[in-house]
Formats: structure tokens, C-alpha cells, sequence
């Protein structure tokens, strides 16, 4: 099995140290939802059409790494199933989902896999936890308005792509998270407690035409892994286990 990327989902993927015979996982691609920038997006397309072509070539498996954000599914007309129509309100949505539709057509054996906000060790500055610790520490933070994010261990992402490839599922999109949707406040919150800190907030309008309260889908993914909430313990307390692990440990890079 080939990881094709160096940030933190193809890190904890080596890392991980899981192996599927003629599969080849992109784990790269643009760096955060806020991304405007058309050359940024046009690289990444670049370098999923070269990947197309090799499995096209060599017969092999890919695995796309989308998401499950509020820049995919944050139309507050907008279901959250894999299957049904979605209107994504943001730039790093619409590109998502425009390169699903490439993966789908190319006839490459393929999985898609929507991921909400992943959690874990070798995170950047950038990405939310590592965001909001900083921010916690310094006394101020500045987030959405009404913001809710769906959290999931990275380890546990890697176990349910694990489980999903070694099942063969193929030509499929699944959804991969908590299903629970948590106010950022829950979120700050519990940081502030286990820091020991009392934080000022300061809130921006999210996006025009944006939500991220409605949960997303887990129907698809428990078809496919039954057990899946009792195994990796998924529930309205689940995200709080998460931080917990990672505010134990560096998650900095």
C-alpha cells in the first residue's frame, strides 16, 4: 500500500502501519476549508489526475480523502448523506466535491471518505486543536458564531478505513465521525477546564448561508461497520474523551 502526502493524515496513516495489497491512499491536498487561492486548488487537482492515471495504468485502489465539514455540507438546506444532493457553501467544499465526481467517473476502484475534524498527534498550528490550546493559553479566543464541530479521534479514522478496505467496500462515499455535532463553546470550555484557564471570547459571523449544527450521517458507515458506536465508544460525550487524550500529549508539529 502506497500514502501519498506528508501532513498529518498520511504521518498517523504511517504511523498506523495499516496494509492493503494494490491500494494507494492521497492523503494531500489543500490545507485548510478557508483556502481561496485557484493555483492552490488547481495543483491539487493536477496531482489527483496524475494518481488517476497511475491506478488507471496499474489496476490499483484509491482511497480519496474528502469532508465532511460545514464546507461540504453546511447548506442549511443541505442533508448530510452521502448520497443525496449537496450544495456546499464554500470553495474548499465545491473543489471537494468536484474531485469526488472525478474519482467516480475515471473507473479506478475507488473509496471516497468524508472525515469531520480529525484530532490527533502531528497536527499543525493551524488545525483546531492545536488552534484553540494556543488560543486558550493566551486568554482570548476568536471562533464562529454558533459554530459546532464534529470531532474524531485520527486513530479511530485510520481503524474505520482500516475495517472498510478490508471488507472490500468499493465505489462507495462514506461519511466518517462522531455523529455528534458539539457547540464550540462545549468545546472551549472543556480545554479552559482541563488547562485551568478562563478565556474572553470574541465571535465572527460564520459564512453567508452556512451552518455546522447539523449532525452528520452515520447511517451509511454503521451499515458498513455495525458496531462501530460501541467500538470506538461514539456518543454526546465522545469528543470529550478525545481531547482529553490529546491535551495529555504534544499534538503540536
Amino acid at each position: 500500500m502506497e500514502i501519498i502526502g506528508r501532513g498529518f493524515m498520511a504521518k498517523n496513516l504511517h504511523e498506523h502501519g495499516i496494509d492493503h495489497p494494490r491500494t494507494v491512499i492521497l492523503a494531500t491536498g489543500v490545507a485548510t476549508t478557508t483556502v481561496t487561492s485557484p493555483d492552490d486548488y488547481g495543483k491539487d487537482a493536477a496531482g489527483l489526475y496524475d494518481t488517476l492515471r497511475r491506478c488507471r495504468r496499474t489496476g490499483e485502489r484509491l482511497v480519496y480523502l474528502s469532508t465532511a465539514s460545514g464546507a461540504m455540507y453546511g447548506a442549511a438546506d443541505c442533508p448530510t448523506r452521502e448520497d443525496d444532493v449537496v450544495f456546499p457553501p464554500l470553495a474548499y467544499g465545491r473543489h471537494k466535491l468536484a474531485m469526488e465526481a472525478v474519482v467516480a467517473s475515471s473507473g479506478v476502484e475507488h473509496l471516497i471518505l468524508r472525515m469531520t475534524n480529525l484530532v490527533g498527534h502531528n497536527q499543525r498550528a493551524h488545525q483546531l486543536l492545536p488552534s484553540l490550546v494556543a488560543q486558550v493559553r493566551s486568554g482570548r479566543v476568536r471562533v464562529y458564531e454558533r459554530a459546532h464541530r464534529d470531532l474524531l479521534d485520527v486513530e479511530h479514522a485510520i481503524s474505520m478505513i482500516d475495517i472498510l478496505l478490508a471488507r472490500g467496500v468499493t465505489g462507495q462515499v462514506v461519511n466518517l465521525g462522531s455523529g455528534v455535532a458539539v457547540p464550540i463553546d462545549d468545546i472551549i470550555r472543556h480545554i479552559e477546564n482541563r488547562l485551568g484557564r478562563c478565556v474572553e471570547r470574541e465571535y465572527c459571523p460564520q459564512p453567508p448561508r452556512t451552518t455546522s449544527a447539523v449532525p452528520v450521517s452515520l447511517a451509511k458507515l454503521t451499515r458498513l461497520i455495525p458496531d462501530v458506536v460501541t467500538r470506538f465508544g461514539l456518543g454526546p460525550t465522545y469528543y470529550e474523551r478525545v481531547l482529553d487524550r490529546y491535551l495529555a500529549a504534544p499534538v503540536l508539529t
